[in-house]
């Protein structure tokens, strides 16, 4: 579908550009949040007569935006999330998991096309992300997933979790330490071969 944008999208085009978008992202998104005009004459002539008030809006936004820079970055965007052994997380954290977080830690209302995450995150572990507040203002942020606060807190202080043990890296000498009932039982089970060794000769004896 033909487009024409009445602010700048990121990656799009810029306030009056002409744009092929699809339909269902026209439909869905730009055209129902007034970010663009469906191409026709009769709207080519309405932009024109809108442009100095579109371009005004336009402007207000980047200004807002960043006024807003600061609390987006300073936001703890911490998630505890189900995960396997392998960090694998039961699910996943998308977009609008994001928006939505920001939106209650800071009160500004991001839209989940808003962030720049690319793929679902589906691990444990640090990621970074950017939140275009404004195609002009993008403020880059960092996502922490983990199980607990504590796992948390720990990637967060730059350490590196180790998925299986649920342990920093820090902590791997305890993990070592874990295995040593798996040492007990190999030499329990040496013990007890003797005395299969005893009834085989008694038997060998009779």
């Amino acid at each position: 579908m033909k487009v024409i944008l009445t602010e700048k999208i990121t990656k799009l085009g810029n306030i009056g550009d002409t744009v092929e978008v699809k339909t269902g992202f026209a439909r869905n998104y730009l055209l129902p949040m007034g970010k663009a005009m469906r191409w026709s004459r009769e709207n080519v002539a309405l932009f024109e007569a809108k442009k100095a008030e579109l371009q005004a809006r336009q402007d207000a936004a980047r200004k807002t935006a960043e006024g807003n820079v600061d609390a987006i970055k300073n936001a703890k965007l911490h998630m505890i999330r189900q995960a396997g052994d392998t960090g694998q997380l039961y699910g996943s954290v998308s977009t609008r998991d994001i928006a939505r977080m920001l939106k209650e830690l800071t009160g500004i209302n991001v839209e989940s096309a808003q962030v720049m995450l690319g793929a679902p995150i589906k691990s444990v572990g640090a990621f970074d992300t950017q939140i275009a507040l404004h195609p002009d203002v993008i403020v880059p942020v960092k996502v922490y997933v983990a199980q607990s606060q504590d796992e948390i807190d720990a990637l967060v202080a730059g350490k590196v979790l180790t998925f299986g043990t649920k342990k920093s890296e820090e902590e791997a000498p305890a993990t070592e330490t874990e295995s040593v009932p798996v040492s007990d039982k190999s030499e329990t089970d040496v013990a007890e071969q003797p005395a299969e060794s005893e009834t085989t000769t008694s038997a060998d004896a009779e």
